[in-house]
């Protein structure tokens, strides 16, 4: 067995992917290549439109890790990629992804106040 060096999951040596020197488990080695960007305006016109016409709005919808970011800055106003990875307890790899998904969604964006990036609602 070994140990995926991005997720930590033991996985047989024949299901390990070489990826930049390190040993990643399938999902990881995916999500590795396919990282979603977060200004990608076809994506989000895709997502709003999406979302609209299944009827969704605000976190309907969204993954529980996604909810719980997004109500994570909603009760904090503003919060740095920092605090939301140590309070919530994730990998910041996995943060750019979920909130490359929120941002699409126009739920949470950057703001860059006194010269520091913080993530705030989309409508701040």
């Amino acid at each position: 067995m070994v140990k995926c060096a991005r997720c930590g999951e033991d996985v047989s040596k024949e299901d390990i992917y070489l990826h930049r020197n390190q040993e990643l488990c399938e999902d990881c080695y995916m999500g590795s290549l396919q990282t979603p960007k977060t200004c990608d305006v076809a994506a989000t016109q895709h997502a709003t439109k999406h979302r609209k016409a299944a009827g969704q709005s605000g976190t309907e919808g969204l993954l529980p890790i996604q909810k719980q970011i997004h109500d994570y800055i909603k009760e904090k106003g503003r919060v740095t990629r920092d605090q939301v990875t140590k309070e919530l307890n994730i990998p910041d790899w996995e943060l750019e992804k979920q909130i490359a998904v929120l941002r699409h969604c126009e739920l949470v964006k950057g703001k860059k106040v006194d010269g520091n990036v913080y993530l705030v609602l989309f409508d701040d």
